[in-house]
C-alpha cells in the first residue's frame, strides 16, 4: 500500500515528507509508545505509529530502516523531530485518531503486523 493510501485511510497531516507519498510501499507496520519494544520488533521497512513525539522516535526509525513515522492521538512531535525527518527525506504524519482505531484500520486494508505469532505462540 502506497503511503498516500494510509494517509486517505488515517485522514492524516503530512508534516514533512509529501513528495515520499506515491513512492513508499508499504507492508507491513508496528505501534508502540515503547521504543524497546520498537526496537525489538519492528522491522525494516515497517511504517511506526506511536504517541512519542521526540527527536528519539525520529532517531529510532531511521537507524532501524523505517521509512515513516505517523503520530497518533493528534500529538505533534517536537520541532527537532521534524527538523530530522526533514533532513533525511523520512515522511512524518500527524493522525487524530487512537493508536488502536489507526492500527485497526490499516489492518483491515491489508497492514500486516511485523510478528505474525505461530498458533499456540
Amino acid at each position: 500500500m502506497k503511503l498516500r493510501e494510509v494517509v486517505q485511510i488515517l485522514q492524516a497531516e503530512v508534516l514533512c515528507g509529501e513528495e515520499q507519498l506515491d513512492e513508499l510501499d508499504l507492508m507491513c507496520a508496528y505501534g508502540a509508545d515503547l521504543m524497546s519494544d520498537v526496537l525489538a520488533f519492528a522491522r525494516p521497512g515497517s511504517l511506526l505509529l506511536t504517541g512519542l513525539t521526540n527527536i528519539q522516535i525520529v532517531r529510532t526509525a531511521q537507524m532501524l530502516d523505517l521509512p515513516a513515522v505517523i503520530f497518533v492521538r493528534g500529538k505533534k512531535p517536537q520541532d527537532a523531530a521534524i527538523q530530522l525527518a526533514s533532513q533525511i527525506n523520512m515522511p512524518v504524519l500527524i493522525c487524530q485518531m487512537s493508536m488502536f482505531e489507526a492500527c485497526g484500520l490499516l489492518f483491515a486494508k491489508g497492514i500486516l503486523p511485523c510478528h505474525i505469532p505461530e498458533r499456540g505462540e
